[in-house]
C-alpha cells in the first residue's frame, strides 16, 4: 500500500547524508518529497535475495540490517551492518542483479523508494547524485576498513573497532550520545561479521567487561573507557568521512 512520508520517515536520509556532505534546502525537500512504500519486517528476514532483479531501492527507517553472502553448508558471512538512514542497495540502481543478499537483523521499518523515483530526482538535482556517489564511496572505505580487520586485526581488535565504529555512525545520525548506543544484534550475528565463533567473541566480550572497558546490557551498548577502545583498536575515524555529527 502506497505510504505517505512524512518528516520524521525520510528525514532520517538527509540526516544520514548530511552526516557526510551539505544538501541545499531544495535537495532536501526534494528529498523529503520522494514516493515510498512501507513496510515492517521480522527479524532475520530477507528483503532481497542474491540473484534478485530489483525495481526499488530499501532505506531503513528503523531497526538493523545487513548484507549477507551464504557459503557452503549454510555457512553465512555477513558483508555490511546498516542502521536508520541507510539504503544498503544503493548500487541496484545501476547494477541491475544483486551478487548479494539484504536482511533485517531485528525488526525493522523499511521504505522502499522506485528505482525511477531516484532517477530523476538525481538527474534534477546533480548535488544529490554527488551525495549518493559519496555515500557509496564511504561504504567501500568500510568494506576496506573491515577488510583489513579480517586480515591482520586479533578477535579484540576487531570487536573493539566494530564498536567504536557503529557508536559514532549512530551518533552521526542523532542515534546515540555519551558514549552510549543501542546494540540490538546477537553475539552470532558479531561472530558472523567478524569472522569469529560465537564462542570466541563470548570470550572477548567477558574480557573486555572484565577490563571495564564496555558494559553490555538490554540491547545497550556502554563504552566506559572510549580512549581505551580507541587505543585497543587503534581506531582511526577518517574512513567514515564524517562531516559532522547529528545534534
Amino acid at each position: 500500500m502506497p505510504w505517505a512520508p512524512d518528516d520524521h520517515s525520510l528525514s532520517m536520509l538527509v540526516r544520514r547524508l548530511e552526516s557526510i556532505t551539505h544538501l541545499s534546502d531544495e535537495e532536501r525537500q526534494a528529498i523529503l518529497s520522494l514516493p515510498v512504500k512501507a513496510r515492517v519486517l521480522k527479524a532475520n528476514q530477507d528483503i532481497v535475495r542474491d540473484g534478485d532483479k530489483p525495481s526499488q531501492c530499501c532505506l531503513i527507517l528503523d531497526g538493523w540490517a545487513c548484507r549477507y553472502k551464504l557459503i557452503g553448508e549454510g555457512k553465512r558471512q555477513i558483508l555490511s551492518i546498516h542502521i536508520a538512514g541507510d539504503i544498503p542497495d544503493l548500487q541496484s540502481l545501476h547494477i541491475h542483479t544483486m551478487d548479494h543478499s539484504l536482511a533485517t537483523l531485528t525488526e525493522a521499518t523499511l521504505a522502499f523508494i522506485p528505482h525511477e523515483s531516484l532517477h530523476e530526482l538525481v538527474l534534477r538535482f546533480p548535488g544529490i547524485a554527488a551525495a549518493f556517489w559519496r555515500d557509496t564511496l564511504v561504504d567501500a572505505a568500510v568494506f576496506r576498513e573491515w577488510m583489513v580487520g579480517m586480515g591482520r586485526r586479533s578477535a579484540y581488535e576487531r570487536i573493539a573497532h566494530l564498536f567504536c565504529e557503529l557508536y559514532l555512525r549512530l551518533e552521526a545520525v542523532g542515534l546515540a550520545g555519551e558514549h552510549r548506543c543501542p546494540l540490538p544484534i546477537t553475539q552470532v550475528d558479531l561472530a558472523d561479521a567478524l569472522g569469529l565463533t560465537n564462542v570466541h567473541v563470548n570470550r572477548v566480550l567477558k574480557e573486555m567487561r572484565g577490563q571495564g572497558l564496555v558494559t553490555l546490557r538490554s540491547n545497550t551498548l556502554v563504552i566506559e573507557k572510549w580512549d581505551g577502545l580507541i587505543q585497543a583498536s587503534e581506531f582511526d575515524p577518517t574512513y567514515l568521512h564524517l562531516t559532522k555529527r547529528a545534534a
